[in-house]
């Protein structure tokens, strides 16, 4: 598996397991062993269909990548659909999320119904809302 996560990435997830938030589901929340699970699907408008939790261990079949010292657990259809990718994170007025490279993509078709392979890059959109602490 090549996926690569750029340190503002890392610092999101890194987030996101400490605080024990889910962006789409909710989850086991921080501790531990604790881990970013990234579920990513075909479809959207930008060609991928991203959701997130922090789950306390890896779900059977899951891929486990550590990047920067974070747990990143990885279902199987993730796993192919991302293997060669770089995740970022951006946080711009007009975008905040997980944003995904694929430096292998052809020159830009002008559609996205070509991904994983047509375009260079999808976003996606996380709220910071769900970045919650928890109470002591």
């Amino acid at each position: 598996m090549n996926l690569t996560l750029t340190v503002k990435a890392e610092n999101f997830i890194r987030r996101m397991i400490r605080f024990g938030g889910g962006g789409g589901g909710g989850g086991g929340g921080g501790g531990a062993g604790a881990g970013f699970r990234l579920i990513v699907t075909p479809g959207g408008c930008s060609g991928f269909n991203a959701d997130f939790t922090v789950e306390t261990e890896p779900f059977p079949g899951d891929t486990v990548i550590d990047s920067g010292g974070v747990q990143i657990f990885l279902p199987v259809e993730t796993r192919l659909l991302l293997d060669g990718f770089t995740v970022d994170f951006t946080d711009t007025p007009s975008e905040t999320g997980l944003k995904f490279y694929n430096p292998n993509a052809p020159a830009a078709c002008g559609c996205s119904t070509s991904m994983p392979g047509g375009a260079d890059s999808v976003t996606a959109t996380v709220s910071i809302a769900s970045i919650g602490r928890k109470s002591s």
